[in-house]
């Protein structure tokens, strides 16, 4: 039975289960249980290779010795070793006083947020069964079908409703981690991590162009950082780097990056290269704004997310970063955020992606940004991606493609106007007060008629009318109590 086979029959056993109410919990439920086989499959490959390993896990909670035994515990002794046990052992190792491995604190931070969600210990024990007789992450090409049923899982969670923020189309990541071309020793941070598909390109990518010994592996894996907020992707997220081969993937965290004050991130904090997808259109909880400095304070995430990216870059760092059309035309902070993005930053390249590149998640229209800190900005090239020939629109049945980018990836290192690229001078961007919303002079003005997309722009005009809303709600309290 294929991978994907088992993890749709996996899921149909889950829907039997009373506890598990739609697919984002089904995807939460499936996941910690194929961590803890991935980490025992790992740490079968760390014993042939080190004689002295020992587990951080208490022996009678390792994967092998409760789980994947057909035969093993079942029914109502199931749950109770799984709730009672299992869980708070997990949630609470080091607690004993003992000194906390880093790959101990991993396990420990995966479980914390994660929850068992099945009520069924004769349902529970099937979906062990078919994850033991399914998956084993030691055969080189049942690794690489692991990849693909993770990314099918990926997939999945997008089409859960909103939990599709957590998800980059891959070819849009392969472009971005291509085109900034992060060397072996540079950090490379994404501060909004979801699900870890920007780091696990950038990994891949480092692996392919410059890991040749044992010693520049050790450097690759202590060279990127990921930082998510909400406990499934970050679950998802320590899960796509065990199976991308990062041994201890401590240095994905579970926070929220907004959450600290921006003057505390110290020179000693700063990163060579950031790729990421801000999620857009959300608002963070109040306080959150205060952790900015005045001229920048907005409660919009994907905003906040382009002064923090700004702040963390060495200078001579580079960033790529995806950010909806209204950020490019936004006035106000948007407008200063812009500003303070050309006059320390070049600004030197804009991808403008067509409509439907996330569906089905959303139809608003995205940008690709790509950033040099450090010197200002002269001229910005934008670059119109076309949609392939016979296309108008993408879908789940033909959805975006790496072959796409080749015509940018060729004209990128040797710029000239085409139809789908132009310049624009520093002063008229200055002239027009930072929008960056320009449009191709070599095709007439184009109305949209399409509904979906319609409606997208609508749903992106109320979210700013509501964070103007909230900004003048603040003002006004702020002025009332003087």
């Amino acid at each position: 039975m294929s991978i994907t086979t088992a993890i749709k029959s996996i899921q149909d056993i889950m829907r039997k289960d009373v506890g598990v109410d739609g697919d984002a919990q089904r995807i939460g439920q499936l996941v910690w249980m194929l961590f803890l086989k991935v980490f025992d499959d790992r740490e079968t490959e760390w014993e042939l290779f080190d004689d002295d390993y020992r587990s951080p896990l208490p022996e009678s909670y390792r994967w092998r010795n409760w789980a994947a035994d057909a035969e093993g515990m079942t029914g109502d002794e199931l749950m109770s070793f799984v709730d009672n046990e299992l869980f708070p052992t997990l949630q609470s190792l080091g607690d004993d006083g003992g000194e906390l491995r880093p790959v101990a604190r991993v396990i420990r931070g995966v479980f914390e947020d994660a929850y068992n969600y099945m009520k069924s210990g004769q349902l529970l024990r099937q979906v062990l069964n078919k994850i033991q007789e399914s998956v084993d992450f030691n055969k080189a090409q049942e690794r690489h079908a692991f990849g693909d049923m993770y990314e099918q899982l990926l997939r999945d969670l997008q089409n859960a409703g909103n939990a599709g923020e957590f998800y980059t189309p891959r070819p849009v990541t392969e472009f971005m981690v291509r085109m900034v071309d992060p060397q072996l020793h540079e950090k490379v941070m994404d501060p909004a991590c979801g699900t870890g598909g920007f780091l696990t390109c950038t990994i891949e990518h480092k692996r392919r162009r410059h890991v040749k010994t044992p010693e520049d592996e050790a450097v690759l894996q202590a060279s990127v950082f990921g930082v998510e907020k909400k406990p499934l992707p970050h679950l998802l997220a320590t899960t796509n780097m065990i199976l991308h081969g990062i041994e201890v993937p401590s240095q994905i965290r579970h926070d929220n990056t907004l959450a600290r004050p921006l003057i505390s991130w110290g020179p000693g904090e700063r990163v060579d290269c950031i790729v990421a997808n801000p999620p857009f259109g959300g608002m963070e909880e109040d306080g959150i704004e205060g952790n900015f400095p005045a001229a920048f304070r907005t409660r919009e995430t994907a905003d906040l997310f382009m002064v923090l990216i700004m702040h963390l870059l060495k200078s001579g760092g580079r960033a790529a970063v995806v950010l909806p059309d209204g950020f490019l035309f936004g006035e106000g902070i948007k407008s200063r955020i812009k500003e303070k993005l050309l006059t320390e930053c070049n600004l030197h390249t804009v991808v403008r992606l067509p409509n439907g590149v996330f569906n089905p998640y959303t139809g608003i229209k995205t940008n690709l940004l790509f950033f040099t800190k450090g010197e200002p900005t002269r001229e910005v090239w934008f670059y119109e991606h076309p949609y392939p020939a016979g296309v108008k629109n993408y879908s789940k049945t033909r959805p975006m493609r790496i072959e796409e980018f080749a015509t940018e990836e060729a004209w990128w290192g040797d710029r000239q106007e085409t139809p789908q690229a132009w310049k624009v001078g520093i002063d008229e961007i200055r002239a027009r007060h930072w929008n960056l919303d320009c449009k191709n002079p070599h095709v007439g003005e184009q109305v949209s008629h399409d509904p979906d997309e319609l409606l997208a722009e609508y749903r992106q005009m109320q979210a700013e009318i509501a964070a103007l809303q909230g900004q003048l709600k603040a003002a006004l309290a702020e002025a009332l109590e003087r």
